[in-house]
């Protein structure tokens, strides 16, 4: 964020207890200027004049790797009945049809204040709601995905816009894939080569605030001669590269049909695959798969509220994490926005799978919650407490309900085994204090916020 988006170029902040990567210390003052930490203090008992004193345990901000705004909108209203994947995605795009740009703007404004409040400090938008309901473009090709930069501003976090191809109903060996359905129309831009042409025109003023990645919806969404042509924009532009894969067992089924192989080996086919690219989900894969994903470096996010919620089941995170990928972490659905419950639930869905205990260490949960998202999305210097880095803190109450008791000492473990996004009470932004005691200072109201953006898409 800009100087002036942070409010004041310098400020410094006493955190009672600070997560260091690898150890919980006490007492340590961080001063910032300009947006960075310029310097850290650790043995400090009190606070200093004039700091800021933040008390629990204060870690580096979260990164949400994997959004959708808009699904934010289906919280309760799809747990009415049952079903499949498929018959919530009918419902998910019921509410992507009544959507225009004011009105995503008001509810992603909402939402990523709800993230701020989480200790979410920057989260990654993937980003396919690109057009008026019948395909036809806005006046300004870029109004929807202007209006998610200018809401993350506003609720005081960073973005990183994913914006993403969708050209396609299903995998197909036709050229141009399978013809959209009439609720896909709007997420076309018609070719790869006219998407790259107007997400090149996307520049936002503030580099600090706004990154512009790339993203394949999935291998349904992306014909294969497509694909190619979205990685070598990434490339060229230096950004990050993001695909859905093999999230369903049907897309897994579908691929092999039309192209004789996984989604995973087409990506590599078509150099998707790479340290710049992140697979999100990655549930259903086969054994190359993972060494395919694990042996180019790609990453992958994990998104354990959502895959639990639409019943998709439990991906391969240790074997991949083993094989060479990193692992980073989303909300995805919205389900909940809750970056401790989604490093929680990563290690608790494989105690259930493998009835074993310890998979991850908290440090390395509280990693894939904050330096490896911020890294998969484009900012590998964001995610620590060092001097140099982002100004960008989240505090965790270590005297609530949930946390009350435990050593300062394993407040990581407590933060992670224990806290949830309630017990958040402060995030810093590029030096801003954002939330202050539980309270957004930018969004004073943020349930209102919500239940009235919400609201408006109703039919």
């Amino acid at each position: 964020m800009s100087t002036s988006a942070a409010g004041s170029s310098a400020a410094t902040y006493w955190l009672e207890h600070a997560w260091l990567g690898s150890r919980v210390e006490p007492g340590v003052t961080v001063e910032t200027s300009n947006g960075r930490i310029t310097a850290v203090h650790p043995g400090v008992p009190a606070p200093p004049p004039g700091a800021a004193a933040l008390r629990g345990l204060t870690v580096p901000g979260l990164a949400n790797a994997h959004s959708h705004a808009f699904h934010r909108a289906l919280r309760s209203e799809v747990q009415v009945g049952s079903g499949t994947f498929w018959t919530w995605r009918d419902v998910m795009y019921g509410t992507a049809a009544r959507l225009t740009p004011d009105t995503y703007h008001a509810l992603a404004r909402a939402t990523y204040a709800e993230m701020a409040l989480a200790g979410i400090t920057a989260v990654g938008e993937f980003h396919y709601l690109h057009h008026a309901p019948d395909g036809t473009p806005y006046a300004d090709p870029n109004a929807m995905g202007e209006a998610l930069i200018a809401a993350a501003a506003e609720a005081g976090i960073r973005i990183t816009l994913l914006d993403t191809l969708y050209l396609s109903s299903a995998p197909s060996a036709k050229r141009g894939g399978a013809p959209l359905t009439r609720e896909q129309l709007r997420f076309s831009d018609g070719t790869a080569d006219d998407w790259a042409e107007r997400v090149s025109a996307l520049r936002p003023a503030d580099p600090g605030q706004a990154l512009i990645g790339a993203a394949l919806h999935s291998v349904r969404a992306v014909p294969a001669d497509q694909m190619a042509t979205v990685a070598a924009w990434a490339e060229a532009h230096d950004a990050p590269l993001h695909i859905h894969l093999s999230e369903q067992t049907a897309e897994n089924d579908a691929c092999r049909e039309v192209h004789g192989r996984t989604p995973a080996a087409l990506l590599a086919d078509h150099g998707v695959l790479g340290p710049r690219t992140t697979a999100v989900h990655a549930t259903h894969l086969t054994d190359q798969d993972v060494e395919l994903i694990g042996s180019s470096r790609t990453g992958t996010c994990m998104c354990p509220t959502t895959e639990r919620d639409l019943a998709d089941g439990i991906g391969p995170a240790v074997a991949l994490e083993a094989a060479g990928s990193p692992l980073s972490l989303g909300s995805d659905s919205h389900a909940v926005i809750d970056l401790l419950e989604e490093a929680r639930a990563m290690e608790l869905d494989e105690r259930l799978r493998t009835r074993r205990r310890g998979h991850w260490t908290a440090a390395a949960l509280l990693r894939a919650a904050s330096a490896t998202g911020h890294a998969a999305l484009g900012r590998p210097d964001a995610g620590v407490i060092e001097p140099g880095a982002p100004a960008d803190l989240a505090t965790v109450a270590l005297d609530s309900v949930r946390t009350a008791g435990a050593r300062p000492a394993i407040g990581a473990e407590t933060a992670v085994f224990a806290a949830s996004a309630a017990d958040v009470r402060h995030t810093v932004v590029a030096g801003r204090h954002v939330v202050r005691d539980g309270v957004h200072t930018l969004v004073p109201d943020v349930p209102t916020a919500l239940a009235d953006a919400i609201a408006a898409l109703r039919p």
